[in-house]
């Protein structure tokens, strides 16, 4: 009997516990259960909409962009920021509203690749804003112009080799309707030699695109000087000069790894005879502002050197004189054993206004040898009537009548003191 009341009450016993197991065991299951249906909900993706809906129709975002610039880009913002405030500004553009202090950033690595699923516009970039500056060089050309010329240089100090490539020509202004150009290049003070370009048939604005190779020391570079002769041929096969450009190298930073792309306008060459002792161009200019009277030493041709070696330097003495009496000189860099030297030296003198009349400038070539003494080439003087007569009288008052405007003129050298 005692043993059949222990079985019972292990029986009850067991009973109750298996049941507060499976009790137990069903509540946690219900916990987690719940738990999953909460986690779905604030998981579940966000309604995505159309990312090409968004750049064709901007009244499903809310926003109105009233953007007068032209071919803008859409500034977007990110689904991630969605669910901040964005308020319109009077200058069309979007801030955020410091609603909520307390979201921060998301952290952690993001792709690349992310969507525009969500995202909308609230504003807009001008990329005119982000342009290069644009080159005018092939569109604006000077009244009274006849050609622009564009060049490359290259120099190899190894091989001591000058490369100049022959890139085109514009606009080119020929004496009948059509023109069949080619261009010469010389490397002064040599005028024997010269490299020639092929002839482009009928043509105003040809493209050539050639190379040429010039034999050159690295010591006498500098006192070289490029010159390009553009011709036109004729039905006859006669060769007209139609414009030159003068490219003094001294100036320039040649190396191997840099080369210089350069333009230039073409000039008209000065077709007349040299005089009997020689030429010499330059420009005045008079700024009277600063009261300040410029000289711009260009180029002389047709000089009697006394002695043909390269041993002999050319220089241009630039000297302002008032009531005869010596102001100022300066002088320009010698250039050796040419008769045709290229200066391209800028020279300013302080000069007032009320002196113009008084005033002029003497401009002497000379040539020097070494351990003789300074020879004169020759001489050119301009300036008011009291100093000057002609072409040097005419150069000066135009110089007056265009003030801060360069005034160029070729003048022919006389002997006398």
């Amino acid at each position: 009997m005692p043993e059949q009341i222990v079985a019972v009450a292990g029986g009850i016993i067991g009973g109750i516990f298996l049941f507060v197991l499976i009790g137990i065991t069903a509540y946690l299951l219900w916990k987690k259960f719940c738990h999953l249906l909460s986690y779905e909900k604030l998981t579940s993706p966000v309604k995505t909409t159309n990312a090409n809906a968004i750049f064709q129709d901007q009244s499903t975002s809310g926003i109105q962009l009233k953007s007068t610039r032209s071919r803008s880009v859409p500034f977007i913002i990110p689904p991630t920021l969605h669910g901040r405030d964005w308020i319109n500004l009077t200058n069309e553009e979007q801030v955020q509203e410091d609603t909520d202090p307390y979201m921060t950033p998301q952290s952690g690595p993001r792709s690349s690749f992310h969507s525009l699923a969500g995202a909308y516009v609230v504003g807009t970039i001008n990329p005119e804003l982000y342009k290069f500056p644009e080159d005018k060089s092939e569109t604006d050309f000077p009244e009274g112009n006849i050609g622009r010329l564009w060049f490359s240089i290259e120099y190899e100090q190894e091989s001591e080799r000058l490369l100049v490539s022959l890139i085109k020509v514009r606009k080119l202004q020929p004496p009948a309707g059509s023109c069949s150009p080619f261009v010469k290049i010389y490397l002064l003070p040599d005028e024997r030699s010269y490299l020639q370009s092929k002839t482009k048939r009928k043509t105003l604005n040809p493209q050539f695109d050639e190379n040429f190779v010039f034999q050159v020391s690295s010591k006498m570079l500098l006192q070289r000087t490029l010159k390009f002769l553009v011709y036109h041929v004729d039905k006859q096969k006669k060769h007209h000069l139609l414009g030159q450009v003068i490219f003094p190298l001294k100036n320039e930073m040649l190396t191997d790894d840099n080369k210089l792309v350069i333009w230039r306008d073409l000039e008209k060459e000065n077709l007349e005879p040299p005089s009997e002792y020689g030429d010499i161009q330059f420009s005045l200019s008079y700024n009277d502002y600063l009261g300040r009277l410029t000289v711009v030493v260009l180029r002389a041709k047709g000089l009697k050197l006394q002695e043909e070696s390269h041993a002999v330097g050319v220089y241009v003495k630039v000297s302002l004189m008032n009531h005869n009496k010596f102001i100022k000189s300066k002088k320009t860099a010698a250039v050796l054993g040419s008769p045709n030297p290229v200066y391209n030296e800028t020279f300013s003198f302080k000069a007032d206004q009320t002196e113009l009349d008084t005033a002029s400038l003497s401009l002497s070539v000379l040539q020097s040898i070494k351990g003789e003494k300074t020879h004169l080439l020759g001489r050119v003087v301009v300036g008011p009537f009291m100093y000057s007569r002609g072409k040097e009288l005419e150069h000066w008052n135009e110089m007056i009548s265009k003030p801060k405007e360069l005034v160029k003129r070729w003048h022919a050298l006389c002997h006398s003191m």
